[in-house]
């Protein structure tokens, strides 16, 4: 028999079909329109199936792999010749591998492992920073599948406008030791002045709905009470007050009750004077204008006064508002608040009173605040964070953020600036 030809079948047995072969295509060069349809439509040609695809382009510059697998009728190494000359003619580079069957299932088998989200915030990311944070994912045994650039396009000269700068690493696998890690963010935030949130990339984190927020040296850059008792003439004495209650250092009912006792007498149209000069928290406007837009509930749950409460609420279009009511007599502050004080326990039931009335898990709420009377409401949300906080808190709460503005926050939604409106 002539060896040059084979018969098509043996017996009446067909010949089985060649297996399918995966291969790993990477393409790097300049970007221009059409360069993802035209490579596309050449794996057409071959009837490739197209299992995962990843396309990046910076400055301009195509980073885009595809992993395709080649039906069992076709050449996978005429493929790969195939590929390379249309990247030439595109202006691309080609690197091209074939997966092997053991190495195609261990990548199949990871699709299980943990997955979560590192988020790094600045003013202007460093080469420093970013160096020390990937080089601490690594030392925790995590795999970067995808850094994403959150923050727009910096400015090649800036200007007096403050800056911000956000980068999301998504991370997959397990942490060697959680508590290491939790607290080497702490000290690479402390050390490297920049704020890094950790999160476990799951359909809450995808899907919050209600943020509350602190008021005092949160949604305002001041203590309100202090600002009162500055009009009363006992400003320095509770100041000091405030500062060991925020610290955690004294009874916070005991601690108010200490500081409205001394606006005893002071005249009620000092409100709207205190509350005219209140300045708001850096990204506080632009944080509260896009969670309206985007449907979330806001919530203010303060230990401060709800006259200032609902002053925010016009401004900025919140919709809750719990703070304590300060008794009014004839035109004059009593000294005294009416019902039950706002304090840490009351703000963690609130909240939760929030997402019943809203029906919603608390893993999709966030909570933002900076005093010790916040830990308890930090901790009940899913995503609490610690605002420009005391060290107690800092320390305490899961999260932190104390280089950028309340507008941050919105990155930690995965929010790129190109969403929002300012």
């Amino acid at each position: 028999m002539n060896d040059s030809i084979l018969p098509s079948t043996l017996g009446n047995s067909p010949i089985a079909p060649s297996p399918p072969t995966i291969v790993l295509l990477r393409f790097t060069g300049d970007d221009c329109p059409g360069l993802t349809a035209s490579i596309s439509e050449r794996l057409h040609r071959f009837n490739c199936r197209v299992i995962d695809v990843n396309q990046a382009v910076i400055h301009r510059s195509l980073l885009l792999g595809m992993l395709v697998q080649i039906p069992g009728s076709e050449d996978p190494e005429r493929l790969i010749r195939k590929m390379r000359r249309k990247s030439r003619k595109l202006g691309l580079k080609c690197k091209a591998k074939i997966v092997c069957d053991p190495d195609y299932d261990a990548w199949v088998d990871r699709q299980g492992k943990s997955r979560f989200i590192l988020t790094l915030l600045s003013r202007s990311v460093t080469a420093e920073q970013f160096a020390a944070v990937s080089r601490l994912v690594s030392d925790q045994g995590l795999n970067i599948d995808v850094i994403t650039r959150l923050s727009g396009r910096p400015k090649r000269e800036p200007g007096d406008e403050l800056t911000r700068a956000c980068v999301e690493f998504s991370l997959r696998g397990d942490p060697t030791d959680v508590n290491a890690l939790k607290a080497s963010l702490l000290e690479l935030s402390n050390r490297l002045n920049l704020d890094l949130a950790w999160q476990r990339d799951d359909a809450f984190r995808r899907n919050r709905r209600i943020v509350a927020l602190d008021m005092d040296s949160t949604l305002l850059q001041a203590e309100v009470i202090d600002e009162l008792a500055k009009e009363a003439g006992a400003g320095e004495k509770v100041s000091a007050i405030t500062e060991a209650a925020m610290r955690g250092e004294i009874d916070f009912d005991e601690s108010l009750r200490q500081r409205v006792q001394s606006l005893e007498g002071l005249p009620e149209s000092v409100l709207p004077k205190v509350a005219e000069r209140l300045q708001l928290t850096e990204g506080a406007e632009r944080l509260l204008s896009n969670l309206r837009r985007f449907g979330y509930t806001t919530a203010i749950l303060s230990g401060g006064f709800t006259y200032f409460g609902e002053h925010l609420q016009k401004l900025l279009g919140i919709d809750h508002v719990h703070a304590n009511q300060l008794e009014i007599v004839d035109g004059k502050l009593t000294g005294r608040v009416l019902g039950p004080i706002v304090n840490a326990e009351r703000k963690a039931l609130l909240l939760e009173q929030l997402a019943a009335n809203e029906g919603v898990d608390r893993k999709q709420m966030i909570a933002i605040g900076d005093g010790a009377n916040d830990l308890p409401m930090l901790s009940r949300a899913g995503l609490g964070i610690a605002f420009h906080a005391k060290p107690i808190v800092r320390e305490s709460a899961e999260h932190q953020m104390s280089t950028l503005g309340l507008d941050a926050v919105l990155y930690l939604l995965g929010v790129r600036d190109r969403d929002l409106v300012e």
